[in-house]
């Protein structure tokens, strides 16, 4: 069944690699194999017949030495074979590209292990880990994310009543364009490190083999899930609309959050050293109320105060007891996190993932001066009766969502940012930061951060 998931999104995601182009069945070392003896050769087995082309099949070990020789077809050419010279112990890259019977060329990349576990194919030696196109990606993700939880959020915990037609239709607008976005950009998302992981121009990517990503990686995991969830997610807005049953937005709202932790259990707080349930349910904890914080801003911003004028005295003075709740579990969700990550006050100001947070913090300073001002000033007076306070709430509002949308982009850029390996003098981490930041100015891309504790 998962499987089929695969291929039915991948086919959504690819509508030309749908039709019959060569398929790879098998491998020998297979994906993500950790094998004890070393092997003599790589054959990869296919559906169809295929054509050798020059450096068909690469083998590269952790430092990009080739360990391969000249591939050649054996058995009515359905399998092509590589000879491997005597390896040592460590991982392996295997990047191969054979020329079908319908004149395309499919690729694909692997990874195997002699003696040591093998890394995610995302990790293969060349990949150059996450770029500006993906900080962008995964901001508009995390904004996606806030607008079905936060709006679903304000709905329910801060208006609770009937909305008037044309709020409930906006509101609608903007859950329902959240679940879709979460969609589409997910898979542009998962594109962008595919295309990352087999180092290949798009016109090559759309005939690629990307099962070992999507079954053999956290970030394919999750984007399958998750993926499949907003879908249903969608599915719930749309006959809650239909039925003006709000018991489907109590179904979507939960399947929201629930889709939330699958971006934490696939990022740093599930992967990096250190990482145990604890600090996943913290990273949960941390994105869940922050996007229904600044979701539920946008929707108090644009829909309720705007246009239900009736509610909007007591929806404002709900949410600002909500927020006061979400705000906490930011805080110290994030704060856990952080001392987890960067163990030393030092690593704020000499490693690149320090830098960013920095600038998280800052953005998240502002956010929470101007919601500060909103409990301390506008609150009392909207409390007391004050007309005119209310008049002018909706561009105060929509200004702190915009401030907690900059807080989101940081976010997404330390979401991509690794932490520094633990047991790694931070003047060390530095340095090689330094070296990658002159790299990626100079390529645009960034180098992957290798260190002695490993790729």
């Amino acid at each position: 069944m998962r499987r089929l998931a695969v291929v039915a999104l991948l086919a959504l995601a690819f509508p030309a690699a749908a039709s019959a182009h060569a398929t790879l069945e098998h491998a020998t070392p297979g994906f993500q194999q950790r094998v004890e003896t070393s092997p003599r050769a790589v054959v990869l087995g296919f559906d169809q017949r295929v054509t050798v082309l020059p450096g068909t099949i690469r083998v590269v070990d952790a430092l990009g030495r080739l360990v391969s020789a000249p591939a050649h077809p054996e058995l009515s050419g359905r399998h092509v074979v590589a000879p491997l010279h005597r390896l040592a112990r460590g991982p392996y890259t295997v990047r191969w590209h054979v020329l079908a019977g319908d004149g395309h060329v499919v690729s694909g990349v692997y990874t195997f292990g002699f003696g040591v576990a093998a890394p995610p194919p995302t990790e293969a030696y060349g990949a150059s880990g996450p770029t500006r196109s993906e900080h962008v990606v995964r901001w508009l993700y995390f904004l996606a994310l806030a607008l079905v939880t936060g709006g679903l959020g304000c709905r329910l915990l801060v208006v609770r009543g009937v909305l008037p037609p044309r709020a409930e239709k906006r509101f609608f607008l903007l859950t329902g364009f959240g679940a879709l976005a979460a969609i589409d950009i997910g898979i542009i998302g998962f594109i962008l490190r595919a295309e990352d992981a087999l180092q290949l121009p798009f016109a090559r990517l759309l005939y690629g083999d990307l099962t070992p990503i999507a079954n053999g990686t956290r970030v394919g995991t999750a984007f399958v899930a998750m993926t499949l969830g907003f879908a249903f997610l969608a599915a719930l807005l749309f006959l809650a609309w239909l039925t003006d049953r709000t018991a489907l937005l109590w179904g979507a709202f939960a399947l929201a959050l629930l889709l939330t932790s699958g971006l934490s259990l696939s990022g740093h707080s599930a992967a990096d050293a250190g990482s145990s349930w604890k600090s996943e349910l913290a990273d949960w904890v941390h994105l869940s109320a922050a996007s229904i914080w600044i979701g539920g801003l946008v929707q108090l911003a644009v829909v309720v105060l705007p246009l239900a004028p009736e509610l909007r005295r007591a929806s404002f003075l709900r949410f600002s007891s909500l927020a006061t709740v979400l705000v906490a579990l930011v805080l110290a969700a994030g704060t856990y996190l952080s001392i987890l990550r960067l163990p030393h006050v030092h690593d704020l100001w000499t490693t690149r993932y320090g830098h960013v947070l920095l600038v998280k913090l800052g953005l998240v300073a502002l956010a929470l001066a101007w919601g500060a001002f909103h409990r301390l000033v506008a609150v009392p007076r909207v409390a007391a009766g004050g007309e005119g306070s209310l008049a002018s709430l909706p561009r105060s509002v929509l200004g702190e969502s915009i401030a907690g949308m900059a807080v989101l982009l940081a976010a997404a850029v330390l979401v991509d940012s690794k932490p520094p390996p633990r047991g790694v003098p931070a003047q060390t981490v530095a340095r090689k930061a330094s070296t990658l930041a002159t790299k990626t100015f100079v390529s645009g891309r960034t180098p992957r951060l290798r260190t002695a504790a490993g790729p």
